[in-house]
């Protein structure tokens, strides 16, 4: 997430910049990009980067910069850009300068749809219950944008253009492989429409998880494709060290400052925009994101690993728990959080290559497509 993690109290969204310090944040950039570009080095076929905006809880507002300052670090890692919120962007920038991505990566993008969280909107100033017609509009666009070799006109209901002709096209054909979020029905189903990769992080609930996932494949039967495992991401934080008391120990302290200094106001400002608007077209789905929010707020290690949010541990137990939300899910790739809140580096280090050396020969084979490893590093 490229987290600001110097100590202090929880800042209100928007967050106050008078404690921001350009030469600290300078370092931090410095030694995020150095890892997540290592990160190639020790096993990981993705390097994913996201955004997030007005908060110390990521120092990514435009993630392909991240991209494309990893380009040249790295020469086979997917550059996973996880991603634009292409709602509250201009989708015609979001395909131009993921077209040059691809092209200057060689054809390593992975293209990122992402919604966004709520409360992100009201930094853009974009209505939240516009949200879902923006994102099925901006997809559309994108796409057509990436693939039609003549000049086109567009007239929606959210944007219009009289004339796209974008340059360059991806170096990827037809384009980019695409991922969409699918932390509810509503979405998993979107993403199968679009014959996407489905990504879900800090699931919490493995049931939840596996009911997603099944009306994304039942949703693809009806659309006539069928995803395989590895069209199925799933997001865990992870801490691997030497023990699993060491690592359950890292884990608490890192969590505690994750949950109290970076998320603990998001969820405020998170809650305030979903009770408000339609950000969530189910009332339903809403109530049970704000019930995931709230539990977030007091960290049991022993709940999040058994609900397959986090993986924790040895290396031992931390390729036992992978095989168990692989046996539950299906999925074939795995996104790795590594930098946990304020985690210190070293112990960022130390999980890479205990992950490398210890983890990954055991799972690397769980199903017939191989399992992919990626990692948000920084």
């Amino acid at each position: 997430m490229m987290p600001w993690t110097e100590p202090g109290e929880p800042l209100p969204w928007p967050a106050s910049t008078a404690s921001f310090d350009p030469q600290r944040a300078h370092r931090l950039y410095n030694d995020y990009l150095a890892c997540m570009a290592d990160a190639e080095s020790h096993g990981f076929d993705w390097i994913i980067s996201n955004e997030h905006h007005f908060s110390p809880y990521g120092m990514m507002p435009n993630p392909n910069l991240i991209g494309a300052a990893l380009i040249n670090r790295t020469k086979t890692a997917r550059i996973a850009v996880c991603g634009n919120l292409v709602p509250i962007l201009n989708p015609i920038r979001v395909a131009e300068e993921y077209a040059m991505l691809d092209v200057m990566s060689g054809g390593r993008l992975i293209a990122g749809f992402m919604r966004g969280v709520a409360h992100e909107y009201l930094a853009y100033n974009v209505d939240p219950n516009e949200s879902w017609g923006r994102q099925r509009e901006a997809v559309s666009l994108i796409r057509k944008a990436w693939t039609e070799n003549e000049p086109f006109s567009w007239h929606g209901e959210f944007y219009d253009f009289d004339a796209v002709s974008i340059w360059p096209k991806p170096l990827q054909k037809p384009h980019p492989p695409i991922v969409l979020s699918g932390t509810n029905a509503e979405s998993a189903a979107f993403a199968a429409q679009q014959h996407a990769i489905i990504g879900m992080a800090f699931i919490g609930d493995l049931s939840a998880a596996k009911a997603n996932i099944a009306v994304y494949r039942d949703e693809a039967l009806r659309c006539c494709w069928t995803p395989t495992s590895a069209d199925i991401i799933v997001g865990q934080s992870a801490v691997i060290a030497e023990t699993d008391e060491e690592a359950r120990s890292l884990m608490l302290d890192a969590l505690g400052f994750f949950n109290r200094m970076l998320t603990g106001p998001l969820r405020v400002a998170q809650r305030s925009v979903i009770e408000d608007t339609a950000y969530f077209n189910d009332p339903a789905v809403a109530r049970g994101h704000i019930a995931r929010l709230a539990a977030q707020r007091v960290p049991s290690i022993d709940r999040l690993i058994d609900g397959g949010a986090i993986f924790c541990g040895s290396p031992q137990s931390v390729v036992e728990q992978i095989k168990r939300v692989h046996s539950e899910l299906g999925n074939g790739i795995f996104s790795l959080m590594l930098k946990v809140g304020n985690l210190p580096d070293e112990a960022v280090n130390r999980s890479m290559q205990l992950f490398k050396s210890k983890v990954l020969p055991h799972v690397a084979d769980l199903d017939r497509h191989g399992i992919t490893a990626a990692t948000m590093a920084g």
